[in-house]
């Protein structure tokens, strides 16, 4: 659960190369692309270009590099030919990436060209959510206090925070301990110690927390079809905050005073 020095230096470079994926998929016109042409740019990225490896790849029988979850789709999503990105969609893409044997996870939620007020302000309140959660980060704080937060900023907007799925430790493996539930009570849960590494990754829904798996057993949908949103980072606790090892460039001011 906590990782040495070493182990953090392998994890920082992985969660570099995943920011530097998200770096390319801002550059790209998104709109009219088929989910797997998205799966494919960024597998192919991840191997020829970053000499890593698509972690989702392979796990739990998982075919693709990430996961695409559109509009009413919670997480999960697969790519598909058919499925085309169209104007006023909002996606989330999933990625994760192993380099050196440590695994980085991160996802962002992209608004596809004209996208209805309601639409964007769900993904803000999302984005703002996760941050929220982050910045509860440092020694001697409870898991609790995360997910107090974002469950705080998230009905103070009125959306619903999605209880089924949460955020995990991870390293060597996509999925340690601990879980990192996004709903939570303050001074509950497990203390923080430096070292430990884990993803928060709250999805937030326009109506119920409710959700439903499609029939492929895989995909997670929202219960009443109403929109979902989703944003991910992979968190370290510091000696006296928090370090996120999957920041973007853009997001630098976000973490002041992290650490």
């Amino acid at each position: 659960m906590v990782k040495r020095p070493d182990e953090l230096k392998k994890m920082q470079a992985a969660g570099r190369l995943l920011a530097s994926v998200f770096g390319v998929l801002d550059r790209t016109a998104l709109a009219g692309m088929s989910t797997m042409a998205i799966n494919d740019l960024v597998e192919d990225y991840i191997i020829r270009r970053l000499k890593a490896r698509p972690a989702s790849k392979g796990q739990y029988g998982y075919a693709f590099a990430l996961n695409c979850s559109r509009n009413h789709v919670v997480c999960h999503g697969a790519p598909s030919e058919r499925e085309r990105l169209e104007d006023g969609d909002i996606v989330n893409l999933d990625i994760t990436l192993e380099k050196h044997g440590y695994i980085a996870d991160s996802s962002k939620t992209y608004l596809i060209g004209k996208v209805a007020p309601a639409a964007k302000r769900l993904v803000r309140v999302t984005y703002e959510a996760m941050w929220h959660g982050i910045h509860c980060v440092r020694p001697g704080a409870h898991l609790g206090d995360i997910g107090h937060a974002i469950q705080g900023h998230a009905k103070q907007h009125g959306y619903a925070v999605v209880r089924a799925y949460c955020g995990h430790g991870i390293g060597r493996a996509m999925h340690e301990a601990p879980d990192v539930l996004h709903v939570g009570r303050r001074g509950t849960g497990l203390r923080l110690k430096e070292g430990m590494v884990f993803t928060i990754e709250p999805m937030l829904n326009e109506g119920s927390a409710r959700v439903r798996l499609a029939k492929d057993r895989w995909t997670v949908l929202t219960s009443d079809g109403k929109l979902s949103a989703q944003f991910e980072h992979t968190v370290a606790v510091t000696k006296t905050g928090f370090s996120v090892l999957t920041l973007r460039p853009e997001e630098a001011e976000m973490v002041m005073g992290g650490e």
